[in-house]
């Protein structure tokens, strides 16, 4: 593995932590047997009668499929880690307490959960299946069974729901500093009001 990472960290771009990348991985067993290539258990079943082209492809198709999961680790991580830097925003709102966040910093927190969605459901391949695989029937059930087997939808829905329940969060706390800002405002506009009538009062009995 650490030979397989020096190779790839030349032709890197934007790495993520390096405790990450050694965290955050998938491995599973192969061996190479007789009929049709299959993940059966866990196990890996490469056909050894194929020829090397098919056979890369095959290889390929799992391999795509181990790579989204780790794609999704790295990115279930990142929501984690996210989610215990608000976790003390709804017990400090029940408590009445004032949440030391200002509004900048909650719409910084509202971009990377945008972001994270974006990612997640737009701009990789974990809600359809890839446009290679559309010709390829027999790489997609590879490709399809391995996904499964990672439980890739499942944890996909569960960080979506993650994510609705972030967003609601920091949306109640935009509204919350929005309030605020709005009853300062109201008050400074009271206050000069007040001043000015103040004033008028002076000048008329003065």
């Amino acid at each position: 593995m650490s030979h397989v990472l020096q190779i790839l960290e030349k032709h890197e771009s934007q790495p993520y932590e390096i405790a990450l990348v050694h965290w955050e991985n998938e491995e599973l067993n192969y061996i190479k047997t007789e009929g049709q290539s299959k993940l059966h258990h866990g196990e890996i079943r490469l056909n050894s009668e194929l020829d090397l082209d098919d056979a890369i492809l095959e290889k390929f198709a799992f391999s795509n499929a181990l790579c989204l999961s780790v794609k999704l680790a790295i990115w279930e991580a990142s929501l984690d880690k996210f989610v215990e830097s608000i976790q003390s925003i709804p017990e400090a709102l029940k408590a009445g307490r004032k949440v030391k966040l200002s509004h900048e910093e909650v719409m910084q927190k509202m971009g990377e959960l945008f972001a994270l969605r974006h990612r997640i459901n737009l701009s990789s391949d974990f809600l359809i299946t890839p446009d290679f695989y559309w010709d390829r029937e027999n790489l997609e059930q590879l490709y399809d069974k391995t996904c499964q087997f990672l439980s890739i939808a499942r944890r996909v829905k569960v960080m979506n729901e993650k994510l609705q329940h972030c967003m609601e969060l920091t949306d109640i706390m935009r509204n919350h500093l929005a309030e605020k800002r709005a009853l300062r405002l109201e008050w400074m506009i009271v206050i000069l009001i007040t001043i000015e009538v103040m004033f008028e009062l002076a000048r008329v009995f003065f």
